[in-house]
Order: structure tokens, then sequence, then C-alpha cells
């Protein structure tokens, strides 16, 4: 399967709960209930404080952002940085906690008509399959995280 985009970010956590904690804040808007649920969860059962997993999710989303923006290619993306539909780009851990992307219905529409795909891939009836893959890690007060596109 081809690679279509790679991204990664790192997130300082005592700077990113900073801005959390900030009157009037709109960090918490950027992500959806259930991810501000899961990272509750995980910090009462690992004792570490919400901060510590939002900052991990917040580095998900700002690598998937980038791996799109290299699927894209020469191409427009079709947000700006100021409208970048940031809740409705999911990082969610799965049962047995391993992270992965959901994406809103809108914003998945707006991936499949912004990346390039290769003429073998793409089809005149069926949208191409994409496929996420992230991976979230967090120590020593660093949160960062890799994504993949591919097809």
């Amino acid at each position: 399967m081809p690679v279509l985009g790679l991204g990664h970010d790192v997130v300082d956590v005592a700077a990113f709960a900073e801005q959390l904690a900030l009157p009037g804040s709109r960090m918490r808007a950027l992500f959806s209930v259930r991810e501000t649920r899961q990272a509750a969860a995980r910090a009462a059962v690992k004792h570490d404080g919400e901060a510590v997993h939002l900052a991990a999710k917040w580095a998900g989303k700002e690598a998937v952002l980038k791996a799109w923006c290299e699927a894209v290619g020469e191409g427009l993306l079709p947000y700006t940085i100021d409208d970048f539909p940031w809740s409705g780009i999911e990082i969610l851990d799965d049962a047995h906690g391993r992270p992965h992307v959901a994406l809103r219905a809108d914003v998945a529409r707006a991936l499949h008509g912004s990346v390039r795909v290769s003429e073998e891939t793409a089809s005149e009836k069926a949208m191409p399959a994409l496929r996420w893959h992230v991976s979230l890690t967090h120590d020593a007060g660093i949160a960062s995280a890799v994504a993949l596109l591919e097809s």
C-alpha cells in the first residue's frame, strides 16, 4: 500500500496544561467529547493527570494534519489553519488501548477529495481506501505522535 503522507509532532505537556487551564481558553473545544472522556478515564487509572493524555492526543491531531498536508502535495488543503476541524479529527483508543484516527463524515469526505492518489488505486465508482496509522507516547514532560496515511 502506498504511503501518501507522514506527520510527526511533539508537545510540551506543562505548557499544554497551562493553556488548558487558562480562563477562557478554547483548547478543550478542539477535542471531541469522546476524546476528553477517554483522557479523563485514562488519567484516573494511571493517576497522572488529564493534560498528559490530551497533550498526546493533540500531538496526534497535529501529526494527522502534517500527514494530510504531505498527501495533498501541490494541491490545496480544504481548510485553513483558522477553520481546521480539530474536533472532527479524533484520536481515540480502542478496547485494548491502541490509538486510532476517527474522522467525522464531512472531514473524511474532504480528505478523500483533497489527496492525490495514483491512477492504479483510484476508481471512478468508489473513493480509494485510505488508512491511518498513529502512534502516541509521552515521557518526561513531552508528548509525541506519528501519523501515517496510506492508500
